[in-house]
């Protein structure tokens, strides 16, 4: 998108509120006083073996991108890749698993596109709907806010693991849990409160996305490696390796922006810069509603958990062992 930036001046499309000044989650397009358009798309290759799940979590996460925005999902559209030759029963459960989790979100899949393709792949564009005056961005983080992160860590080593056939089912089973749930109860008990900011932390990491959210908002994020909640088993493979490509591409991009305080191994830095699919919101909110955000996310089923702070300076993110 950033060589084309010029053919689309802000100035020249007012009612665009977010897309062209600045990356965020969503575009958003002001309707009316009341109404603004919150418009997202996402599909990616399958992360599990189970075509049912992978429908569910690419589902999951294509409707993320709403939630962080502050907005509620109106309809969705499927995209599909799809090999010749592969079982027709295989795209079946992929579709079953989107729909399912589609009308979990209490919306309806509208239509669809389908093309062929090597590989399979699947997501969805999402259409939804967020007050103008209550939309909630990347950039809007304040000095002394605290950093909640509402899911567990380490998708991208366990489905690693996984594809390598290295993977406990167990950890498999309860990784595909946590990239199936919904946002929703997140993002709404959040809008409850004071928040100033929020992401969902996807392919790009905790680092990589918390590097985004502190540079847009012109602030410091400080980060305590203790506090981190991980997935069981996302340890293990990570002091086994077993990151995807992606963790290195994060790694060699978002480093120029990371100081880390204390001792860190290397498996420890690579599970900051693993890939998530399907990940928690990272929220910046107003320290006096921290604990009682936290507590209604803890009530409400969220793994979550206060991950550090918000300070003043330029993009940089301070993140401890200690």
């Amino acid at each position: 998108m950033r060589p084309l930036n010029g053919l689309f001046p802000p100035t020249a499309y007012p009612a665009l509120l977010v897309g062209l000044n600045a990356p965020d989650d969503a575009a958003v397009y002001h309707l009316d006083s009341e109404r603004a358009i919150i418009s997202t798309m996402d599909f990616f290759p399958p992360v599990v073996d189970d075509p049912y799940a992978f429908g569910a979590i690419a589902a999951a996460n294509a409707l993320s991108d709403v939630y962080a925005m502050g907005g509620e999902p109106l309809m969705a559209i499927n995209l599909v890749a799809f090999p010749d030759g592969l079982g027709m029963e295989i795209l079946t459960e992929i579709l079953r698993g989107g729909a399912e989790k589609v009308k979990e979100a209490g919306i309806a899949i509208a239509g669809g596109h389908t093309v062929t393709d090597k590989e399979p792949k699947y997501g969805l564009a999402v259409t939804g709907l967020v007050h103008p005056d209550h939309i909630i961005t990347k950039g809007g983080a304040h000095s002394g806010d605290k950093l909640i992160l509402t899911k567990a860590l380490g998708t991208g080593v366990i489905t690693t693991a996984l594809k390598r056939d290295q993977a406990h089912p167990d950890h498999v089973e309860t990784a595909v849990a946590s990239m199936s749930r919904l946002n929703r109860d997140a993002s709404r008990i959040a809008r409850q409160f004071t928040v100033h900011a929020m992401t969902d932390i996807t392919g790009y990491s905790l680092l990589g996305h918390g590097h985004e959210m502190a540079h847009l908002s012109n602030t410091d994020f400080e980060i305590k490696f203790d506090a981190l909640n991980w997935l069981p088993g996302a340890t293990i493979y990570g002091q086994q390796d077993i990151f995807p490509g992606g963790m290195w591409r994060n790694q060699e991009y978002f480093n120029q922006w990371v100081q880390f305080e204390g001792i860190f191994t290397e498996a420890q830095q690579g599970l900051l810069y693993d890939p998530q699919t399907s990940g928690g919101l990272l929220i910046a909110v107003a320290p006096e509603d921290a604990d009682q955000l936290l507590a209604k996310l803890h009530n409400a089923g969220e793994t979550a958990a206060v991950i550090g702070q918000v300070k003043s300076g330029n993009g940089f993110l301070q993140v401890a062992n200690n």
